[in-house]
């Protein structure tokens, strides 16, 4: 197949996003697989390909030089698609990505359960909810994925799998809270989307977001009909696949299907098939039949205990069945049987480190983990991985990562009580600990960040930890191991590990600014808080009250955000460490321009970028130049601004989307609006299409409220409302309310230079509602300014009383960029 890249048709976007399909056509691969390896995150991927993103133009190159192709003819068609203005986002309004399949493999020696197969299948196309009862290791979560296999083609929008840990030893069942934030991230729904707060809420989210899917869900592991209701779909097409150790009673409007252990005649063709015999009077189960029942005996017939035993066999071509038998012969049940003679045949080391993966709280882990947690080299890990899967003690759901049975991580669990010393357990608990903090700090500095991080301390940094090229390999990273990093968090918590308990939020900062908003963040560093006061640590005291104050003004809460910095101060003096001192002048600087301290923001600016360069900490000081340029713009300051703005643009950094270059962008375009406008366009049309590739809906509307702005500036008032238009859009699907606060006031000046003097008063007084809800001194002055320019003509002595009430809110000279 060739791919011509020349041809364009007439709308630039959709041509671009088609070629981009052909070359993802010539590659063979489906979207994960093409981003892993062009170094792309596959989200950004998919919104390439559906034509809802401009892409940069590397992320181009990279996709033509992976299938050997010339990426210059495509040039002139991406810079059509760029430019002047970035097409607007095509999100769920406009087309979806291509869609997530998350179900664990289909396993090819599927045996028996006709009838009850073709019951969850009748179920699904009935009632759209089917729940899947029996006792452990009876197969239902090989029935439930066996069946989204089958139904998959019928249900293309997604095929989702979460793990609900009813039954997991060890750890509490997964909360509805926690489960739909999960599944509403599946779907690739923007965080901004999510709702912050309540089942009842994210419940309904999640219903809405199924209704216009054809999506087949498996609840796998169900606890009760408590913990699975709020997950169950509304109107739509979409089914669920439930499974769970209990009859779900409590869900009477779902059907059941009891699974029982498997028939004699299902248990000898599963063994057979599982353990590679070849049948008839040649294979060694026909050779001797009177070991062969014992064998299904031992096993209990459950499908579990019989694919390991047959494992045994599969990999033992010169052992008979009788000495499986003998083999077999100790255990205590038919699940330790199965387990204690799989893990005989296992070298020591692997043995041993078969023990501490019972240790892992999270669901899955890579080969990274592996080797941290069991102190052995990654090469040594691979081999040990590759023999548990062989034993079919472990499960390798998707490349590179793997997973562990409930039972086996049970069966793990006790011999490691059992066999292992205590020290040494604690000993690889702690490496585990270890492996989370200082990767998830590694995954940390590849993203852009307001600040950068400090390295971690807790602990002892692991011998290798994954490379990430870029913050799209970080993201992946975050995204693939959210759930375990949670669970890392708790385990600390219950362990008292505080160090860690302290630090491991710290370096999750960015994944939740993308993906998981401001609510559980906030919990996060609560629990931050308390483990540092518990250390004592004056650092630690000053890091945690900084960022639970930030957390806090993120979530629109400014004044407990206030009184946070108010309690880091004294820490951040006796800790005597410049970055933090630097660090807790920029966020007052950001909280204190919110209160309508006009002025004082562009001093806290300053003082932070003079003690990030003390600190030596350049890229710091880029932040502090940045937001420095971005308060003089605010004070109508334009030519200091902007050429503050081309400094930080002069910094050098490898990442286009770094958000000091993404702010200074911002800023320029704005401040050379009136005397170069169609460099200010290209500022600013680059900074959105960063921003949409980032994935950022607060930055995409940010962005598109300054273009307003600055397009207003060129009296282009159609385009600039139009911006405005498609800024707000994004802003109606946010749930953080706080945030349409810094756009109104803009918003309602372009209606009122476009002549629409009613639309400017109605944004104005929705402004004027907000702000003083929220603590926004600044913008509840603008609008009161607003309502007294509109006001002047029609009613002289209410504009007074407006512009009156304006100078008694905030400081300094007016604003540069509403």
């Amino acid at each position: 197949m060739d791919v011509d890249l020349r041809t364009a048709k007439a709308d630039p976007h959709d041509e671009l996003a088609a070629r981009l399909r052909l070359l993802q056509d010539l590659s063979g691969l489906g979207v994960r697989a093409l981003a892993r390896d062009t170094g792309l995150s596959s989200s950004s991927l998919s919104r390439y390909l559906t034509g809802r993103t401009v892409p940069p133009w590397p992320a181009v190159v990279a996709l033509c030089r992976f299938v050997k192709r010339d990426p210059r003819p495509l040039r002139p068609l991406w810079e059509r698609a760029s430019n002047p203005l970035p097409a607007p986002p095509r999100s769920s309004r406009q087309g979806r990505p291509r869609p997530r399949n998350d179900l664990p493999r289909d396993v090819p020696d599927f045996t028996g359960r006709e009838t009850q197969l073709a019951a969850v299948l009748a179920a699904a196309d009935g009632h759209r909810v089917v729940a899947v009862d029996g006792m452990a290791g009876v197969g239902k979560t090989c029935l439930a994925v066996h069946a989204a296999h089958r139904l998959a083609a019928d249900y293309p929008d997604a095929q989702l799998y979460v793990d609900l840990h009813g039954f997991t030893e060890g750890r509490g069942p997964v909360d509805p809270d926690s489960a739909l934030r999960m599944l509403l991230a599946a779907l690739d729904v923007p965080s901004e989307r999510v709702p912050q707060e309540g089942v009842e809420q994210l419940a309904a989210c999640w219903r809405s977001e199924l209704a216009g899917r054809r999506a087949v869900v498996i609840l796998d592991n169900a606890a009760d009909a408590d913990q699975v209701r709020p997950l169950l779909p509304g109107a739509g097409p979409s089914v669920v696949l439930i499974t769970s150790r209990n009859r779900l009673v409590g869900l009477d409007e779902v059907p059941p299907v009891s699974l029982d252990v498997l028939s004699p005649g299902e248990s000898a063709a599963l063994l057979a098939r599982a353990s590679g015999d070849p049948g008839g009077p040649d294979g060694r189960l026909a050779r001797d039949p009177e070991s062969a029942a014992e064998v299904l005996r031992l096993c209990g017939h459950l499908p579990l205990a019989l694919r390991l035993a047959a494992a045994r066999l599969r990999h033992r071509p010169g052992w008979t069945v009788g000495i499986l038998v003998e083999r077999m012969a100790q255990g205590a049940d038919e699940f330790d049987t199965a387990f204690a003679m799989s893990v005989r045949q296992l070298d020591r080391a692997t043995a041993r480190m078969f023990r501490m993966l019972g240790l892992l709280p999270g669901t899955s882990f890579d080969e990274y983990l592996a080797a941290a947690l069991a102190d052995v080299p990654l090469h040594s890990a691979r081999a040990m991985l590759e023999d548990l899967l062989d034993a079919h003690l472990v499960q390798q759901p998707t490349a590179g990562r793997y997973r562990l049975h409930d039972l086996v991580h049970q069966h793990a669990r006790r011999a490691g009580a059992e066999q292992d010393a205590p020290a040494e357990r604690e000993r690889a608990l702690g490496r585990m600990l270890d492996y989370y903090v200082h990767t998830a700090a590694a995954a940390d500095a590849a993203m852009p960040y307001l600040s950068p991080g400090r390295p971690a301390t807790a602990g002892s940094p692991p011998a290798e930890v994954p490379r990430f090229a870029d913050r799209n390999a970080a993201f992946a990273w975050f995204v693939a191991e959210y759930e375990s990093l949670v669970a890392a968090f708790e385990t600390a918590a219950a362990v008292g590990a505080d160090t860690h308990v302290c630090e491991l939020p710290r370096f999750l900062r960015a994944y939740f600014a993308r993906r998981c908003g401001t609510t559980h963040l906030n919990a996060l560093f609560e629990r931050s808080l308390a483990a540092a006061e518990r250390l004592g640590d004056p650092l630690h005291l000053a890091e945690a009250h900084i960022d639970l104050g930030f957390a806090r003004y993120n979530a629109g809460r400014l004044a407990e955000a206030g009184a946070a910095y108010e309690a880091a101060e004294p820490w951040v003096s006796r800790a005597g460490d410049v970055r933090s001192e630097a660090e807790l002048a920029m966020r007052r600087g950001y909280l204190r321009w919110d209160e309508g301290h006009v002025e004082e923001p562009l001093h806290l600016f300053g003082l932070a970028g003079t003690l990030y360069g003390a600190a030596g900490c350049p890229a710091g000081a880029a932040h502090a130049a940045a937001s420095e340029a971005w308060a003089m713009l605010q004070l109508g300051h334009r030519e200091e601004a902007a050429r503050r703005a081309r400094e930080v643009l002069g910094f050098p950094h490898a990442d286009p989307a770094w958000p000091p270059a993404l702010t200074a962008r911002i800023t320029l375009g704005v401040a050379i609006a009136d005397e170069a406008p169609d460099e200010a366009v290209e500022h600013l049309s680059t900074a959105l299409a960063l921003a949409r590739e980032d994935g950022h809906l607060h930055n995409e509307a940010w962005c598109l409220n300054c273009l307003g702005v600055a397009l207003r500036r060129m009296g282009r008032y159609e385009e600039a409302l139009a911006c405005h238009r498609e800024a707000f859009a994004l802003l109606d699907e946010l749930f953080e309310e706080h945030w349409k606060i810094r756009f109104l006031d803009g918003y309602a000046e372009t209606c009122r230079l476009a002549g629409r003097p009613e639309e400017a008063l109605a944004l104005h007084r929705q402004a004027l509602e907000l702000a003083p809800e929220l603590g926004h001194r600044y913008e509840e002055a603008l609008a009161h300014e607003g309502i007294a320019r509109l006001l002047d003509t029609t009613d002289p002595a209410a504009a007074a009383g407006h512009r009156t009430a304006g100078l008694s809110l905030r400081e300094g000279p007016g604003p540069g960029t509403h």
